[in-house]
């Protein structure tokens, strides 16, 4: 087994391996970044990076893009797939909704950085 990629953090696995930039364990399905020893960057070792549905990084102030059709309670139309939501804000939200957003007609909302896109 190769000793440079890390073992499992959740299950212990011994069998993980690199997925671009994640490392991947297939006996739990956890996927995370690993710890950047010997490139630096220790500066940014507390600071969380969000990535939208493609790998795109995202800051405050991007404009996203929305990519499927999201259903929203007491509203019967929803968001549709396609609509740009400007001027996010990145937050440690609850359920993994990581942006928070006003968006026209509808308001202030959080959305999941995996259903948008960054524009």
């Amino acid at each position: 087994m190769n000793e440079t990629i890390p073992p499992c953090p959740q299950c212990a696995g011994e069998y993980t391996y690199e997925m671009n930039d994640l490392v991947v364990c297939p006996e739990c399905g956890h996927e995370w970044v690993p710890a950047e020893d010997a490139t630096g960057s220790a500066d940014t070792a507390g600071e969380r990076v969000i990535k939208d549905a493609v790998g795109n990084v995202l800051s405050d102030g991007d404009t996203v893009t929305v990519v499927k059709a999201l259903k929203v309670k007491g509203n019967p139309s929803g968001i549709k797939a396609g609509t740009k939501v400007r001027n996010i804000r990145l937050v440690d939200g609850v359920d993994g909704h990581d942006i928070d957003c006003r968006i026209d007609g509808f308001g202030a909302m959080q959305l999941k950085s995996g259903v948008v896109k960054k524009a």
